[in-house]
């Protein structure tokens, strides 16, 4: 007979484990001696407790679910029980309780972190719902279905919620996107037909610019297209695949045109240049006759020079200003000559100036003698306010005078 603290055989070959419930069987051994059969029995018990290790181990840093450790658990719990094992087993049936309690434990938090999750999921998809729903009134096309489309892989990202609240969710998010997707085909569709109103509308404008290219009114045309270019850009845009056809058509046009005008213009500017030089040279040689001396031969002059001033023909319209206001300033000073020599030549005025001085004499002498008549009564005031008042008559005198030797008298 063979023993150790946890078990022993007896003579018969039976061999038993000591438990706190007194021994149990543990098994019968034949094959060998009683040393050896509790040495192959608790090898078994050492087995059991590096699989009750093992367990323990997964348990806690793996992702181990509760149903299959419970299983695992379940089973040690059963080879423990059937008491195939030399061992203190007690031990190990203390350490399956507690990996149960640590097994429940882990089902609970999980269940926790599982709501918390759901919750999250469920704020996140009622976000996306809010934006969707505000994205579906937007007009920025492009932008807002590029963030749509990025609003339905981020919730396929989402864990699902009970079946009810993400069939909820889920309808009205599929509706904001449904809802945006109709505005924007018909906003595509209503721009459609826009441009193709815009591309007919445009034709008609090019057809009429290339009729006006061979046109040589030049300010009546260029005047229609101004219009037509105003046209143009109030007809908004055509297709694509029109709209720079059809503008190169319409500039081409103008090109035309405009090329043909600058090239006659150019010709014009030359003449014009040309014909400026020779005003200059008149206007030059009309300002020789002044100051006037004799007025006869410089009116004579003037006319002669005026008459090939006109014959030269236009000028540039900037220069003009200046040049034809040096002829005009001759003409003034011609003008102002035949007035002067009016004035001084007629016999009415020049009777009136001699008039006017002679009585201006009169007074002048009248006064004299009042003031030597006051001064030799002894009256000087009388004399002094006389002789204040033929200063004055003096005065007027002397520009009668004046006056009279312009006329020649």
């Amino acid at each position: 007979m063979s023993s150790d603290p946890w078990g022993r055989v007896d003579e018969t070959g039976t061999v038993y484990v000591r438990t706190a419930e007194g021994e149990k069987v543990v098994g019968s051994w034949q094959a060998g001696s009683p040393e050896e059969a509790l040495a192959y029995f608790e090898r078994k018990y050492e087995g059991l407790k590096v699989e009750i290790g093992l367990l323990e181990k997964r348990v806690k840093t793996t992702d181990l679910s509760a149903k299959d450790a419970q299983t695992a658990i379940d089973h040690l719990r059963t080879q423990v029980d059937e008491h195939h094992a030399v061992g203190d087993l007690a031990a190990l049936t203390t350490r399956l309780d507690a990996l149960v309690k640590t097994v429940e434990l882990r089902r609970e938090e999980r269940k926790a972190e599982k709501a918390k999750q759901a919750d999250e999921a469920k704020v996140a998809k009622e976000k996306l719902v809010v934006e969707a729903e505000e994205l579906a009134q937007s007009e920025q096309w492009r932008s807002a279905g590029e963030r749509l489309r990025a609003l339905v892989d981020i919730w396929k990202g989402l864990p699902r919620l009970d079946r009810k609240a993400d069939d909820e969710l889920w309808h009205r998010f599929s509706h904001a996107r449904s809802a945006f997707s109709k505005r924007r085909k018909a906003h595509f569709a209503s721009l459609d037909a826009q441009r193709e109103d815009a591309r007919k509308a445009k034709e008609k404008l090019v057809t009429e610019a290339e009729s006006l290219s061979k046109s040589t009114d030049w300010g009546g045309t260029a005047a229609r297209y101004r219009d037509l270019m105003t046209e143009w850009k109030a007809a908004g845009r055509a297709q694509r695949e029109f709209e720079d056809d059809l503008w190169n058509r319409f500039r081409g046009a103008q090109d035309v045109f405009f090329a043909a005008r600058g090239e006659t213009f150019a010709e014009r500017d030359a003449e014009q240049g040309e014909n400026l030089k020779l005003k200059e040279e008149l206007a030059t040689e009309a300002e020789k006759l002044v100051p006037v001396k004799d007025l006869k031969s410089a009116r004579a002059a003037f006319r002669a020079l005026n008459e090939r001033w006109e014959a030269v023909g236009h000028v540039p319209r900037d220069a003009r200003p200046k040049v034809e206001g040096r002829m005009q300033a001759i003409e003034r000073a011609l003008q102002e000559s035949e007035e002067n020599e009016w004035k001084r030549t007629n016999p009415e005025a020049r009777a009136r100036a001699a008039g006017l001085t002679g009585q201006l004499q009169d007074a002048v002498e009248k006064l004299q003698k009042q003031i030597d008549t006051a001064r030799a009564a002894g009256n000087n005031s009388k004399a002094d306010k006389l002789a204040r008042e033929l200063e004055g008559r003096q005065a007027l005198l002397d520009q009668a005078m004046k006056g009279l030797e312009e006329f020649g008298g």
